[in-house]
């Protein structure tokens, strides 16, 4: 009876929906899935998520260098503050130049000490308290690059370093507003504060610039994408052709040789040999005279020689006694009287000055002032 009973169950349970259906909706949900809704936050870890604590205490150290510690006495006390609302313990230690952070039997959250592991490395790489105090939040995680041995000469790294910052620290401020991070360059490392995504970002750019990339072009890159991402249709969809594509270009030319090696033209016949001092001997003859006569030779050329440069000397010397030459004396020009003088056409102009007022006063009006002044000296006396 029992397997006439289990045909008609069988018989009577509904038949199953088509597996395309399925597909559709499984579809459809996986694209929700892969897009976050905008505001949405992790719930933060509380004392309920683990109430018994943790097992074993953990402890993490950091050096820092003798010109932080000024600072490091100073905030020292809010450091311990910040901690203690995670239950995590600091100390510092001034003669071995140390800060250690170790868990308690309060301590919860495990990612607690991680977190302050570091805020001490932060703080020792010259990150102001201010900021690194945000590393405790749970949106917030740091990345310390180390840049020192990305370049080997000194000069290009040092110059390579001071394009991260900009001038007057402009393009380190682009890079801060465009990624959201809090960007410190100290020494041989690049100290970067804040969401993940900015420090992939950050990343990407220290490393080209050490790679002799200009930081400039992956600013333009990261601001094409902020207005991208502003677009939601545009957010499933490939950015590839949005992006610009910048070619490398060396620029820098080749320094030349001094000495340039000139390639002479292919002959198949090889250079004659060059002669021997006994060649030339017997060519000039001097191998078959004996050996007196060959010392007297030398003598004698010597000799030339000396009187060749005793006549040389003598003639520099006997130049500071030569009178230099004198220029020769130019005469001067007479005046050419050649120019005949019109009297006629400067008897006219004497006649016109004297009708003008501007020239000078006719003989009659002159003697008549004379008269007149001489006649008020007389009433005056």
């Amino acid at each position: 009876m029992a397997a006439p009973r289990q045909a008609e169950a069988v018989a009577e349970q509904p038949a199953p929906p088509k597996r395309s259906h399925k597909k559709k909706a499984a579809k459809v949900d996986e694209s929700e899935l892969l897009t976050v809704p905008d505001g949405w936050k992790e719930p933060a870890f509380t004392r309920e998520d683990n109430p018994k604590g943790l097992l074993e205490e953990s402890s993490f150290a950091t050096l820092f260098p003798k010109y932080r510690e000024a600072y490091l006495k100073e905030c020292w006390p809010l450091v311990q503050k910040a901690l203690s609302e995670h239950y995590v313990n600091a100390t510092l230690d001034l003669i071995e130049g140390s800060m250690t952070v170790t868990t308690t039997k309060k301590t919860f959250d495990p990612y607690a000490i991680i977190r302050a592991r570091d805020l001490i490395k932060l703080l020792a790489r010259s990150v102001p308290f201010e900021q690194a105090v945000r590393i405790l939040q749970d949106d917030v995680a740091c990345d310390i690059i180390k840049i020192g041995s990305l370049v080997r000469n000194r000069e290009s790294f040092i110059k390579r370093r001071g394009r991260l910052l900009g001038p007057k620290g402009s393009t380190l401020k682009a890079l801060e507003l465009l990624t959201n991070c809090y960007i410190m360059v100290q020494g041989n490392t690049v100290s970067a504060l804040g969401p993940f995504s900015g420090l992939k970002e950050v990343r990407k750019v220290v490393l080209d610039t050490m790679k002799n990339i200009h930081p400039i072009y992956n600013i333009k890159t990261l601001m094409i994408k902020r207005e991208l991402s502003k677009d939601p249709e545009l957010r499933s969809q490939s950015w590839e052709r949005f992006l610009p594509k910048f070619k490398r270009k060396n620029l820098k030319k080749r320094k030349e040789p001094k000495k340039k090696n000139v390639k002479k033209e292919y002959t198949p016949f090889p250079p004659p040999q060059p002669e021997s001092q006994i060649d030339k001997e017997l060519a000039s003859g001097e191998y078959f005279l004996k050996e007196s006569q060959k010392k007297r030779k030398q003598v004698e050329e010597i000799k030339a020689k000396q009187a060749d440069a005793i006549k040389k000397r003598q003639e520099e010397r006997n130049k500071a006694f030569i009178p230099p030459k004198e220029k020769p004396v130019v005469k001067a020009k007479k005046a050419s009287t050649e120019k005949k003088i019109d009297i006629e056409a400067i008897k006219e102009k004497v006649k016109n000055a004297k009708k003008k007022k501007l020239g000078a006063l006719p003989v009659e009006e002159v003697k008549l002032k004379i008269a007149a002044d001489e006649k008020k000296k007389k009433k005056k006396k």
